[in-house]
């Protein structure tokens, strides 16, 4: 029985109780189960009771011996005991605690999922970086974390849509074709120009496609280099994040917004409900309606767009494509970016606290032997997605970045984060699942029926599983679809990390004291099988809980 099923368990006692009569309450939506810090006080713990009793007219003991009561009655409950002022301490009987690891084997790869944003819409935007250079690794923090609440979301009944918006029209695309220009010609690039490596190579590239680029006029040459270098460099950003396992479902190009006229219908939608002005030659929206510092600028006094028009008409532009919410993350330097964002969204006639989400995030630092290091091969200022891989690897690095919550500026050591060893979190995790693989190996050699193949349940005897480093660990697993959850609502993977390693920790600390395989000339017994499948459900919920942050669950290591 999962704290899932014991929640559904306790609300339909309290509704039965109110349907007899013995208790004048409404129904929770919804029941809070935890597991208390003293197992003697039972597998769980709720404070229904408590929550109740006011509506109730009743001491919160006398509703907990109600229920209680009536808990007692449940198949698979074994203890119900009513504790301080109010508490139910929930024991279950060995077999429905067993038969945690029978469902999370027979539910496989579905293990962990849930329904808690079923039929939300969302338009997820991570990276968005400008095609001017590759991926640095701040971005690189983006892209770990953006994919997997990207999986978290979907996980628990969302439909997603990862969309990487990359601003090739403007003046930084502009400097960033004259610097093609003036590396491909040999000419030092221009002082607000792009540095690095990169540019010259790319510069050579349009020129190898392109010939007679060089004998254009300046305009004609800016313009080839501009279209044909934003091409490439886009090119190796979308290689660079397919190589870390990162791929988008849209590519947005802000000059079609440009093209196709948004900019224009969204200002008319905005100045249809009352909220544009004219002011000194410009076009203003006014953000300070809806709570922005100063109203912003939609057109210049020279005619030229904004960023910010270009932001509206891109919000209508998803709204448009039937997106229920828009989540945005963005590195904590644009934090003052939220305010603006929220107020065009309010002017839009949206609600900015149910259609926008936008997740600001710190930075990272590298650092070896205890000292940040730069390692960029490329001689620009920044440290690059590649590099990080080339250091610790895909897996490792994916893993490192989601593991601290986003609001938490990271020093990520490259010393720790490349060896193989169990201080290494990744590793520590990627482990448990090898090692288990290895066991189950172990029993298909030695021919030992299990029924793990066929997924049959009817195979074991989930009432053998009764030690109390058996019942730690089928806690543990039993925890994995409410982390998922938590994980999904709080916006917040690093919550599956530190779950995992938590969970390893506990395999680890089972297998210790609880001989799996027989030796020699040993029988094999009910509890071998059990403690297979036992096995068998950790390592599903590790392969699952590694699938959300993107990382692989190796079975040899």
């Amino acid at each position: 029985m999962t704290p899932e099923q014991l929640s559904s368990l306790v609300r339909s006692v309290v509704a039965a109780a109110v349907e007899r009569g013995t208790l004048a309450v409404a129904v929770p939506d919804d029941v809070v189960v935890e597991r208390p810090r003293n197992p003697e006080h039972g597998d769980y713990a709720t404070t229904v009771a408590l929550k109740l009793a006011k509506q109730a007219g009743r001491p919160p003991r006398e509703v907990a011996e109600l229920l209680a009561a009536d808990l007692r009655e449940q198949p698979g409950v074994e203890r119900v005991d009513v504790a301080g002022p109010g508490f139910l301490n929930v024991t279950f009987t060995s077999g429905a605690l067993g038969q945690i690891a029978v469902d999370a084997v027979t539910a496989g790869e579905a293990y962990g999922r849930t329904d808690a944003f079923a039929g939300l819409k969302v338009n997820l935007e991570f990276v968005s970086a400008n095609p001017t250079g590759p991926v640095t690794l701040g971005s690189t923090r983006w892209a770990a974390v953006g994919d997997a609440l990207g999986r978290l979301l979907t996980a628990t009944g969302a439909q997603v849509s990862r969309e990487y918006y990359f601003n090739d029209a403007g003046s930084q695309i502009d400097r960033f074709a004259r610097s093609l220009m003036a590396a491909a010609a040999g000419r030092p690039v221009p002082e607000d120009g792009y540095a690095g490596d990169y540019v010259a190579d790319i510069g050579a590239q349009v020129v190898a496609a392109e010939p007679g680029v060089l004998d254009l006029p300046e305009d004609q040459q800016q313009e080839r280099f501009r279209v044909r270098g934003v091409e490439l460099m886009f090119a190796e950003i979308k290689t660079s994040l397919a190589d870390f396992g990162v791929v988008f479902d849209t590519y947005f190009s802000e000059a079609t917004l440009h093209a196709s006229g948004a900019l224009e219908k969204a200002i008319g939608t905005l100045r249809e409900r009352g909220h544009v002005y004219e002011a000194d030659g410009a076009t203003w929206l006014r953000t300070t309606t809806f709570g922005d510092d100063k109203d912003r600028p939609l057109v210049k006094s020279d005619g030229d767009y904004t960023y910010f028009a270009a932001d509206c008409a891109y919000y209508q532009d998803k709204r448009s494509r039937g997106f229920d919410r828009v989540v945005i993350m963005l590195g904590a330097d644009h934090a003052g970016y939220v305010g603006r964002y929220k107020a065009l969204v309010a002017a839009l006639g949206d609600d900015p606290d149910q259609n926008l989400e936008i997740l600001l995030g710190q930075l990272v630092n590298l650092v070896k032997d205890g000292e940040t290091v730069r390692m960029s091969k490329r001689k620009g200022n920044f440290v690059l997605l590649a590099d990080l891989v080339e250091a610790v690897g895909a897996d490792a690095a994916r893993y490192a970045l989601a593991r601290a919550s986003v609001d938490q500026q990271i020093d990520l050591d490259l010393d720790l984060w490349s060896r193989a060893a169990s201080d290494n979190p990744v590793f520590y995790v990627q482990y448990a699942h090898a090692r288990i693989a290895s066991l189950l190996r172990g029993a298909a050699d030695l021919g030992i029926a299990t029924g793990l193949d066929a997924g049959d349940p009817a195979a074991v005897d989930a009432t053998q599983l009764a030690h109390p480093r058996e019942v730690d660990l089928l806690r543990a697993v039993a925890e994995f679809p409410r982390v998922v959850t938590a994980a999904a609502e709080l916006r917040a993977p690093h919550r599956v990390a530190r779950y995992l390693e938590e969970l390893a920790g506990t395999y680890h600390r089972f297998y210790d004291v609880c001989r799996v395989l027989p030796r020699g000339d040993e029988e094999v017994t009910p509890t071998t099988v059990a403690r297979l499948w036992l096995c068998a459900a950790t390592a599903q919920v590790l392969r699952n809980g590694l699938a959300v942050l993107g990382v692989h669950a190796p079975e040899r290591m």
